[in-house]
């Protein structure tokens, strides 16, 4: 096993540096190559965090290398797995990653290591996302006095149209956001925004107060708003509510103020690669992108492209507000020996209502799955991409595909691709649901409803237990013995039963209704 710091073993390493890309055994130190001579520490770290935890840098920007050290190796194997077919690009330039010969860095006595340890201490603190950001938060003494989920952006400097979708790109890295209501307020555009959790919150205003969205302009002020939840009458491009997809859209309104539309004639904005006129590029970048990269998601939401038109200054997001408005995901780094349509079928549609699925035939990793709309495809990558499922990474995307296409009858494939566009089990086919306010990202609590009379505590218990999960609290509710809360050992197996036994058949004509909650036991 080779522990000697990179930097300080060029003879050995010198031929594997110019270029040779031997396979060696996988390592959480992860070798990258190419990288451009301008690039920053968050940029390169930013690779890895949608991953898991990056714990050391170390930049040879001599070289044009780099070496990311991650907390685990399954991290690292993810990361390669996901990029080796999709390879990542650094200010528009390819980005070539091996595992490293090394199996940790060294980097205590090697000089210049400030920033790398300073946009890891920076980068790491949002990272730790939605499904560890509790211990995150623990670990610092609990929530900070008076912090709610609801933050209050102020845009200063706002030579470029900000929307309500770019707002939701930027603040989504950092967990489920519920709720923007976009305004104009003292001749300044204002938003308020809310979190699934005042941890998400919490780090979102550490990470973005005071960075520019382009370089020296488009500037976030970012602070915590008295309110406690926000009311969104309206679905639109001035407010939008992610958990009511039943919302009217309004009276349609004006886009951003006048004074707000580009002084350039019609141009591409493009995160994260845009040069931008008179010089501005943009200094907050997504998985690909300059400046200061926060934790992004690879993939269509990584590099997000946003087209402004003149006239109206508005900018529309492929995929969200973009036309053709797209629902097909591409759902990829499955296990083939795990997932079924059905699987997928009752997982997405906690999100919203699954049309179609199909598992891909030649390489069973990949699948499209077809929602009823593109805002619930949204809804559907906020919440699950990232997520663990059967010992890998689930990773969720749009697809280039505005459909899943059904197979001929008789076709190999005919098992792997189901239509589920009548399915009784939608969640969310009558206006008005209480399912639509009732829509959390994955969690090891589950919510179970229509449980029947006669079904008793060990019961369910051994029911779950049958599954493979851990049973750690369960309890009715008071008011109603048809509903009730029961807590799993990790989130991955409360997603797995989620699977297993929605839908599940308790005799008596009650079939169980599972939910991710909110709350804990």
């Amino acid at each position: 096993m080779n522990n000697s710091t990179p930097a300080t073993d060029d003879r050995h390493d010198k031929k594997k540096f110019e270029g040779e890309r031997s396979p060696c055994s996988p390592s959480r130190v992860l070798h990258f190559r190419q990288i451009p001579s301008d690039v920053t520490e968050a940029e390169v770290i930013s690779l890895g965090l949608p991953f898991g935890k990056v714990t050391n840098l170390l930049m040879l920007k001599g070289k044009s290398q780099a070496f990311l050290e991650m907390a685990s190796e399954e991290a690292a194997i993810s990361m390669v797995n996901y990029y080796t077919p999709s390879t990542p690009h650094l200010r528009s330039q390819p980005v070539y990653i091996q595992y490293s010969n090394h199996r940790e860095l060294k980097t205590d006595n090697l000089p210049n290591q400030a920033r790398a340890q300073a946009a890891l201490q920076a980068l790491n603190a949002p990272q730790s996302g939605r499904l560890s950001m509790t211990s995150a938060v623990a670990a610092e003494g609990g929530h900070r006095p008076g912090q709610g989920s609801v933050l209050r952006v102020i845009v200063e400097n706002l030579f470029y149209p900000v929307t309500l979708e770019a707002l939701y790109q930027i603040f989504s890295k950092f967990g489920s956001v519920l709720k923007i209501i976009t305004f104009t307020k003292n001749n300044q555009f204002q938003a308020l925004l809310q979190y699934a959790e005042p941890m998400n919150a919490y780090y979102a205003k550490m990470a973005l107060d005071g960075q520019s969205i382009y370089t020296a302009c488009c500037i976030l002020r970012v602070d915590f708003s008295k309110l406690t939840s926000l009311k969104v009458k309206y679905n639109n491009d001035k407010s939008r509510d992610f958990t009511r997809l039943d919302l009217p859209s309004g009276d349609s309104q004006l886009p951003l103020e006048p004074s707000v539309a580009p002084a350039f004639g019609t141009q591409n904005i493009i995160f994260p690669s845009y040069a931008g006129a008179a010089g501005f590029a943009p200094a907050m970048g997504f998985a690909q992108g300059a400046g200061l990269s926060i934790p992004a998601v690879p993939g269509p939401l990584g590099s997000l492209a946003v087209t402004t038109s003149a006239p109206s200054g508005q900018m529309a997001i492929p995929g969200i507000t973009g036309v053709p408005e797209n629902s097909v995901l591409l759902v990829t780094n499955l296990n083939p020996e795990a997932i079924t349509p059905h699987g997928l079928f009752i997982l997405f549609g906690v999100y919203g209502d699954v049309h179609r699925v199909k598992i891909m035939f030649k390489k069973k990793e990949n699948a499209l799955v077809q929602m009823a709309d593109a805002t619930q495809a949204q809804l559907a990558i906020s919440n699950l991409n990232g997520q663990m499922l059967y010992g890998r990474v689930l990773r969720a995307t749009l697809s280039k595909h505005q459909t899943v296409q059904l197979p001929r009858e008789g076709q190999d494939n005919q098992a792997l691709t189901k239509d589920y566009s009548n399915s009784p089990l939608h969640r969310f086919k009558k206006p008005g649901s209480k399912n639509f306010q009732n829509i959390f990202p994955p969690s090891a609590t589950l919510h179970l409803s229509n449980i029947p009379p006669s079904a008793t505590v060990d019961d369910l218990k051994n029911l779950f237990t049958s599954t493979g999960s851990t049973v750690k609290a369960f309890r009715f509710f008071l008011k109603d013995c048809k509903m009730a809360l029961i807590q799993l050992g990790s989130v991955e197996e409360a997603v797995h039963a989620l699977i297993e036994l929605h839908d599940h058949d308790l005799g008596e004509n009650h079939h169980l209704r599972v939910s991710f909650s909110k709350s804990t036991i």
